[in-house]
């Protein structure tokens, strides 16, 4: 055995990706000391994300002023690497920002633009902007606003848009936000389909955590129907039904409308900015996992991302799970190898999350047994 990676998404409340790439590291030092271990810990591009990626690759974490979700002044951070520049947005965003003050009618972007905005000033021609764990449902328009969009109501008076007031806008000016991405490549990771409005939409699906009433989701998303008409209208641009348009209070919409970004699924940003395919070259396999492999997995996430890029580079995937689902045999089409489960008591998950970096690491010592039993050591 002379090189294992290990790309694993976390177990969500229970074990991390970084301490999933340590067991794998801990437990191949036993069996097989000399075998080269490639961590590349996963984030889902909610809180966490850039921290992840300054775990896989040389970059640096740069601190900036910006706007929280509720327009306040605060430090908030994106990374930088190289050229490529990665904004969290839960770092401005983020729905732990706003403690108990949780209202998707009045939260804003606008910091995250003022992340994106410095980044470009700093020299970075791409940004990926990790939309998850956000505490808005602006469509994306405080981050356009801070980009240099400039939204008028029908009084001609200029505003920056929050939830509950997407309706008002009668017109939309975004030269300036053309000019600060000439040039610039904006991907955007997104893991979820939701378009934009309707029932399965940003408001319905993911307003109430962020503190909506039944009224309120009702609002937000004929504010959301109203904007998709006024972008379709001011910037001829129609995204309400491109998959991932809803996500991080249809961010994911106004990334398209207003930066001309790429949603992609997240493990592929992950993937092609990490540059798998030279990491994993060589490997005698990749271990990658998540919290439960069912058919919802099936659609491109971690475990089915990472397999299909081991697959075409011709390396071996062993996926170590949390819990196994029905339906999951296309995994294995996919790219998978091998489908083991953690959970060694059979137990709730109530019970298993007390115990899942045990049940983690004595799933992998058997794995190691049993490869270094049949030879794979030599």
């Amino acid at each position: 055995m002379k090189k294992i990676a290990v790309v694993s998404d976390s177990f969500k409340g229970s074990v991390s990706s970084s301490e999933i790439c340590a067991i794998v590291a801990g437990e191949a030092k036993r069996f097989f000391p000399a075998c080269e271990v490639v961590g590349l810990p996963v984030a889902d591009g909610g809180e966490g994300t850039v921290d992840s990626f300054l775990e896989c690759m040389p970059g640096e974490k740069v601190f900036v002023e910006a706007a929280g979700p509720n327009f306040e002044r605060r430090t908030a951070f994106y990374g930088r690497f190289g050229d490529t520049a990665i904004i969290e947005m839960a770092a401005a965003a983020g729905l732990p920002l706003v403690g108990d003050e949780k209202d998707p009618t009045l939260t804003t972007t606008y910091g995250v633009g003022e992340l994106m905005r410095h980044a470009l000033e700093a020299g970075a021609k791409r940004l990926v902007l990790a939309l998850g764990g956000s505490a808005t449902n602006d469509g994306g328009c405080g981050a356009a606003a801070a980009m240099g969009t400039r939204f008028y109501d029908a009084a001609g008076e200029a505003f920056v848009p929050v939830g509950g007031t997407l309706s008002k806008i009668a017109r939309i000016e975004n030269a300036e936000t053309k000019r600060l991405l000439a040039g610039v490549a904006v991907v955007a990771m997104c893991d979820i389909d939701n378009p934009m409005h309707g029932g399965s939409g940003a408001a319905y699906v993911f307003a109430p955590q962020k503190g909506a009433s039944a009224e309120m989701v009702r609002l937000l998303d004929a504010d959301l129907v109203a904007l998709d008409e006024t972008l379709a209208r001011e910037l001829g641009v129609h995204v309400a039904e491109i998959p991932g348009a809803g996500a991080a209070g249809a961010m994911g919409a106004g990334a398209v409308a207003f930066f001309g970004a790429r949603l992609n699924p997240g493990i592929e940003t992950v993937l092609d900015t990490v540059r798998f395919e030279d990491r994993i070259a060589g490997a005698d396999f990749v271990i990658t996992g998540e919290g439960r492999l069912d058919s919802q997995s099936l659609r491109g996430k971690v475990v089915i991302g990472v397999s299909r890029r081991a697959k075409q580079a011709g390396v071996p995937v062993i996926a170590v799970v949390g819990d196994v689902g029905d339906d999951i045999e296309e995994a294995y089409h996919e790219g998978v190898t091998a489908i083991f489960s953690t959970n060694h008591l059979a137990i709730p998950f109530s019970e298993a999350k007390k115990r899942s970096a045990l049940d983690y690491r004595l799933t992998i010592e058997s794995i190691f047994r049993t490869l270094s039993a049949l030879g794979a050591g030599k």
